[in-house]
């Protein structure tokens, strides 16, 4: 593989226009201010009934942090650092100067952040107990109310375990993985001219659409996929978007997306309900819910739907794009990786995977888990406290905004030695077991945890596992643009990872 040497560029998201800066100023004050006074009134409130009580006072304080602009706050460094390729940079400084638990004026509020992996699995074990989810206006008008992500309480119990029922480890048999390497294979299939140049983050969309839409919705033809995988652009850029519904911002392109998505997916309710009456069984995830889960009404089901799609689309296509962008830069892992394959490859004889084949991708999985912690979508949790928390030395309020910064501990130099470098190695040693456990361990949370836990995240490992078989065993690659990582509005190579293809002969 050629490496090319690297260089700085500016990312532009397509979809959203870049009003003038007096207008952008306005909004965002705007913004801001109403939603931060709110904040400083009820800080105020509980500081003057802290004072009533000198003794909580000197044992419990709030988490420090920097005095900074009023309204504005830090937003400024937040988005920067999130918006480059190491997104926990700002609140690493910030806790080298604060401490592992500080506060810091974001999203228009008084916010506590946390890079300390005891404190974030404390906030996830104590979902829906201690602590709600808490996402922007734009990310619960795009993936709905009813859905897995954003529903609280009893609600959200259920939902999340009716999807992790449909997607348990059991349900994962041989003929299930032999439809996702059909639909793998059948993606790949497109790069077909010897030479051809592709955008491999586009590919990887498509590949990770037609998987979701294929087993959630039954979904098998080309140009819906291709739709449905358009339409996904603009409803993601959308989701941390400001939510002005006008035509030149992202926000109002991703909400026509969503009622075009959710179209498509009435439409779907409708043929599953008609296929119901005749006695004919559902296809997909979808015609099971309908059929197990009768009390649920359509427009759950919808919201039930989009959060899988939203989901699974998201870990899976940039999990996928990630991995080969860093085997790329790593000529070592890149060639062990390909003895693991090739072994595989030379094994099946028809090149299909069966479970067996995939639980002994040992090397494969450690390249995974590594991507994950390098370059894991779900960087950040967004949270907030039901009742007044008392943690070690600190009180946090109720109704406080609390982030755990799940990426920080991940790059974090006190717990992964080198923990900038792509080392996928480093799941082999012996002191990293421990930590590998995504499920449980407080150092490696990439699928995030608690009830809240990705119920989607076997699947996801499978099915990036099989990608990255039938990729590496086929094709052969170049880069051809220098790129860099962003995770903002969602995680990306900012020029879509631009590679020049050439067909493996066997």
């Amino acid at each position: 593989m050629k490496l090319i040497p690297k260089t700085f560029t500016l990312y532009r998201s397509k979809t959203m226009w870049e009003p003038s800066l007096v207008a952008w100023s306005f909004f965002i004050l705007t913004l801001l201010f109403t939603t931060f006074l709110p904040n400083i009134l009820k800080k105020k409130k509980y500081n003057d009934q802290n004072d009533q009580n000198d003794q909580s006072r000197t044992r419990y304080k709030f988490p420090s942090g920097r005095r900074s602009w009023p309204v504005i706050g830090d937003s400024f460094n937040w988005y920067s650092a999130i918006a480059s390729s190491h997104p926990s940079k700002y609140v690493e400084e910030q806790a080298k100067r604060y401490g592992k638990i500080f506060s810091c004026r974001v999203f228009g509020k008084c916010t506590v952040v946390s890079v300390d992996p005891d404190f974030n699995r404390y906030v996830m074990q104590n979902e829906g107990i201690l602590f709600q989810s808490s996402y922007p206006k734009s990310f619960r008008d795009l993936v709905g109310v009813n859905g897995v992500i954003t529903a609280q309480g009893e609600q959200q119990r259920k939902l999340h375990g009716i999807a992790s029922n449909f997607m348990r480890i059991n349900k994962l048999n041989f003929s299930f993985i032999k439809e996702i390497q059909t639909i793998i294979i059948h993606s790949l299939t497109t790069f077909h001219d010897r030479h051809q140049i592709i955008s491999l983050q586009d590919a990887c969309r498509k590949i990770a659409i037609n998987l979701m839409v294929s087993q959630l919705l039954g979904v098998s033809s080309d140009s819906e996929v291709n739709e449905i995988s358009g339409l996904f652009y603009d409803f993601v850029d959308g989701c941390l978007s400001f939510p002005i519904n006008l035509p030149p911002f992202a926000y109002h392109s991703a909400m026509k997306a969503r009622k075009q998505i959710i179209r498509k997916i009435k439409k779907k309710i409708e043929m599953q309900k008609s296929m119901e009456k005749s006695s004919s069984s559902g296809h997909g995830v979808l015609g099971r819910l309908l059929e197990e889960q009768k009390h649920l009404c359509d427009e759950a089901v919808e919201d039930f739907i989009i959060n899988l799609l939203f989901a699974g689309n998201e870990t899976t296509s940039k999990t996928m794009l990630f991995a080969v962008y860093y085997l790329t830069h790593s000529p070592k892992a890149f060639e062990q990786l390909m003895e693991e394959q090739d072994g595989l490859r030379n094994k099946c004889g028809d090149n299909t995977v069966t479970w067996e084949d995939y639980k002994s991708m040992s090397f494969t999985q450690c390249v995974i888990d590594e991507t994950l912690r390098l370059g894991g979508i779900a960087i950040w949790l967004m949270r907030e406290t039901k009742e007044e928390i008392k943690y070690s030395d600190y009180v946090i309020p109720k109704g406080t905004f609390v982030v755990p910064f799940l990426s920080a501990v991940h790059l974090d130099e006190n717990i992964y030695d080198e923990a900038l470098t792509f080392n996928p190695w480093r799941w082999m040693q012996l002191q990293n077991q421990e930590k590998r456990n995504w499920k449980s361990s407080p150092y490696f949370a990439p699928f995030g945890g608690g009830g809240r836990l990705c119920p989607g995240a076997e699947l996801a490992r499978l099915q990036i596992a099989l990608f990255l078989h039938h990729f590496l065993t086929n094709y052969r690659w170049t880069q051809i643009k220098e790129d860099r990582m962003s995770f903002f509005p969602s995680a990306r190579l900012v020029n879509g990872f631009q590679i020049r293809l050439e067909r493996r002969e066997h």
